[in-house]
C-alpha cells in the first residue's frame, strides 16, 4: 500500500521539475543572447520563444495524505510484533509431536553376544517445550499441537522438579526393560533397591501445615527419618514400623539431582494412618521406582536428556532383537511406545496423537499402542495414522511378540 502516495507525488514533482527547467533553460538562453548582441529590447523579446505558464499545483498536497499515516505505521509496527512475540517466553507449555528414534544404535554391550539389527525398533518422542506468545498462537490453531497452561500442565508441582522426576522415570524405564528382557532369554537377573524419591506426596480429608503435602514435594529424596540413615527403600520401611499415628517425625531431605550438601535440610511431618491399613502410620507419598537390575553383563542404552517411561517396551523389544540372532521387527519398520513392568505389562503413556503424527512422519508400517490407552485415544490414533500406518494395540510384551511374527518378525529361538 505505501508505494502508491510516494509514485503519485515523485509524478507531481517531476511535473514540477520540468516547468522550472523549462523556465531556467529560457532565461539561460536569454543571457546568452544578451552577451552575444546588442542590448535591443525588440530584439530580445522578438527571439524569446512564448512561455507556457505552469499547470496550477495544489497549495498544499501533502494534506492530502493524512490516510497513509496509519498505514506506515502499521507497516512498522506489525514486524515489531511479531519480533517481540516470537522472542518472549509466555506461562504456556506445548505437546507437539516430537519425533522417532532408533533404538539399536543407542544400546551398548559389554560381556555378552550381539547381533546388530539391520531394521531397528523405533522409539518416539513428543516435545513439550515452552512457548513463546507467537508460538502459542500457532499451537492453538494448529490441530496436532495442544498447548497448556502451567497449572494444566504441571499442576502444583515445581517445572524443576518435574523435568528431574521424568529423568528418573528414564532411567526406571530401562532398568525393568533390561530385567524383562533378560530374564525373557534366560538370564539370572534381580532387582535392588535404590534410594527414596518422592514421586508425589499425598493428604488425608483434613491436612494439617506440617503434613507431607505442606512440607515435602515431589523430587524431594529422604537421606535419614528421626536421625536414622535411609538410603534405600526397604530400610525406610523398617525405620518406619512401630512410628505412632499423627506423631511427628524429623526428615532429613535434599533435592533430586542437585548438590546433596547444598540442599539438605530437615523438615517436620506429621504421621498420617495408611489408605489399607488405618492401624499403620505412614509418611504420605509415594516413591519414585529407583531400583537398579543386577544382570551377568553391562548394557547400556544412552538416551541423551529424554525423560519419561513410556519407551519401555521399545527398549524391551530392542534388548531381545539385539541379543538374538535374525530381525525381531520382521520385514516393516516398527515404532512402538509403552510403559513396561517387571511383568510384562505395557501401561498407558500421554500424547498418543502427537506420537502418532510423528511415528506416521517417519514412513514406518506398524506403531504398536498401549491397550491400556482409553478407547478414545486408540480411535483418534487410528485415524490420524490413516491408511499406511497399522496402530496395534498390545497388552503384554508375550502379545507384541506374537504381533511382529505376523510380520515375518519374533523371537527365533
Amino acid at each position: 500500500m505505501p508505494p502508491r502516495p510516494r509514485r503519485k507525488m515523485a509524478m507531481q514533482a517531476r511535473k514540477a521539475t520540468t516547468t522550472a527547467r523549462m523556465v531556467t533553460s529560457l532565461f539561460e538562453s536569454a543571457t546568452i543572447e544578451s552577451d552575444m548582441t546588442e542590448l535591443n529590447p525588440e530584439k530580445l523579446l522578438s527571439t524569446m520563444p512564448l512561455m507556457v505558464p505552469p499547470p496550477p499545483q495544489p497549495a498544499t498536497p501533502h494534506r492530502r495524505l493524512w490516510w497513509a499515516l496509519p498505514i506506515l505505521t502499521l507497516a512498522w509496527l506489525v514486524p515489531l510484533a511479531i519480533v517481540v512475540s516470537g522472542s518472549m517466553p509466555i506461562q504456556r507449555w506445548e505437546t507437539a509431536p516430537g519425533e522417532t528414534n532408533a533404538v539399536g544404535p543407542r544400546l551398548s554391550f559389554d560381556g555378552a553376544k550381539r547381533y546388530t539389527s539391520e531394521n531397528p525398533f523405533l522409539f518416539v518422542t513428543a516435545f513439550g517445550t515452552q512457548l513463546t506468545a507467537l508460538e502459542s498462537f500457532v499451537g492453538w490453531v494448529d490441530a496436532d499441537i495442544n498447548v497448556q497452561t502451567k497449572k494444566q500442565r504441571f499442576g502444583t508441582v515445581n517445572p524443576t522438579a518435574q523435568r528431574r522426576l521424568g529423568y528418573q522415570a528414564m532411567i526406571g524405564a530401562k532398568q525393568i526393560a533390561e530385567y524383562v528382557a533378560l530374564k525373557r532369554l534366560g538370564y539370572e537377573v534381580s532387582f535392588q533397591y535404590g534410594s527414596v524419591i518422592l514421586e508425589q506426596v499425598i493428604c488425608n480429608e483434613a491436612p494439617t501445615a506440617d503434613s507431607a503435602c505442606k512440607v515435602l514435594e515431589p523430587g524431594n529424596v529422604i537421606d535419614a527419618v528421626n536421625g536414622k540413615p535411609t538410603p534405600t527403600l526397604d530400610v525406610l520401611l523398617e525405620v518406619m514400623k512401630g512410628a505412632q499415628l499423627n506423631s511427628v517425625a524429623t526428615l532429613t531431605i535434599h533435592d533430586l539431582n542437585s548438590d546433596a550438601n547444598k540442599s539438605r535440610r530437615e523438615v517436620k511431618v506429621r504421621l498420617i494412618p495408611s489408605p489399607g491399613d488405618p492401624t499403620r502410620a505412614i509418611i504420605g507419598f509415594v516413591p519414585a521406582d529407583t531400583r537398579t537390575v543386577k544382570v551377568p553383563f553391562e548394557v547400556d542404552i544412552d538416551t541423551d536428556t529424554i525423560g519419561g517411561p513410556s519407551a519401555g517396551l521399545a527398549f524391551a523389544l530392542s534388548l531381545l532383537d539385539e541379543l538374538t540372532p535374525g530381525a525381531l521387527a520382521g520385514k516393516v519398520k516398527v515404532a512402538t511406545t509403552g510403559t513396561i513392568d517387571e511383568d510384562g505389562n505395557v501401561g498407558a503413556i500421554g500424547a498418543l496423537h502427537q506420537k502418532t503424527v510423528a511415528v506416521k512422519a517417519s514412513g514406518a508400517k506398524v506403531f504398536l499402542v498401549p491397550a491400556a490407552q482409553s478407547e478414545a485415544e486408540i480411535a483418534d490414533a487410528k485415524v490420524t495414522a490413516g491408511k499406511s500406518l497399522a496402530v496395534i494395540p498390545v497388552k503384554t510384551l508375550d502379545e507384541a511378540l506374537k504381533v511382529l511374527q505376523k510380520y515375518g518378525g519374533g523371537l527365533k529361538q
